[in-house]
């Protein structure tokens, strides 16, 4: 049995710094790969479950799509600590009764359409949350999404953003879903700037110098939060 259950719903979206903090803490885990077809295993057997992203939607109709809904529902029944990131979180929220639609505007790279760098600010309830504990009230971030959500009873609004509000979302006492993206490590960066269609359009040279700005604030707060999921799933790091 391994200690943490890692959902990959497409391969090129690997957990990133997370399986660097899981190496060097030696906690075990465990990668199922959807669009290899691997199959979802029992979520009862894993201490803390991880969905990241893929450019499906929580909408979807695919036999992928509902498998994964249900899976998590039953993740959420059972009081499994749960993170899902960019579609995890849609995944999260669509399982627990929310809606997923639409943003007004697609949410891709490192600013705005103002030009500034994409932020998110923790609300009152996300200032007291563990999951922040030990960092900023406003955190600089990576987006690629153009999907949000709409919540629901029982689910904590932690974080807002300028132009997709809701952007961090706590369900129950322990499921977390982050719309941004916080676990990308500098090889991932660049890998995606150079082969995602979205990231793709921008000027490549222009997004890795903006990642080289932020690169020391941006790993430290991605290994914290982390981490902090990590002692919210009862491990000692």
């Amino acid at each position: 049995m391994e200690d943490i259950l890692i959902v990959k719903n497409v391969s090129v979206e690997g957990p990133g710094l997370l399986q660097g903090i899981l190496e060097e803490q030696r906690i075990s885990f465990k990668v199922v790969d959807l669009e290899n077809g691997e199959k979802l295993p029992d979520p009862s057997v894993f201490k803390g479950i991880v969905v990241l992203g893929g450019p499906d939607s929580a909408n979807d109709q695919t036999d992928k799509i509902l498998a994964e809904l249900d899976f998590i529902k039953k993740t959420i029944k059972l009081n499994i600590p749960y993170l899902g990131i960019c579609l995890g979180l849609q995944l999260l929220v669509k399982a627990c009764g929310g809606e997923v639609f639409k943003n007004p505007i697609k949410e891709i790279g490192l600013r705005d359409p103002e030009g500034d760098l994409f932020q998110v600010f923790l609300t009152p309830d996300g200032k007291k949350d563990k999951l922040f504990e030990g960092l900023a009230d406003n955190l600089v971030v990576f987006q690629l999404h153009g999907e949000t959500v709409s919540l629901v009873d029982d689910m904590t609004l932690l974080a807002i953003g300028s132009y997709c509000r809701d952007q961090v979302v706590r369900v129950g006492r322990n499921a977390y879903g982050i719309q941004c993206h916080f676990e990308l490590t500098p090889e991932m960066f660049e890998a995606w700037a150079t082969n995602d269609i979205e990231l793709a359009k921008l000027d490549k040279r222009e997004l890795l110098k903006d990642f080289e700005i932020i690169k020391e604030e941006y790993l430290y707060t991605g290994k914290k939060l982390l981490n902090n999921f990590l002692k919210v799933a009862g491990f000692n790091v």
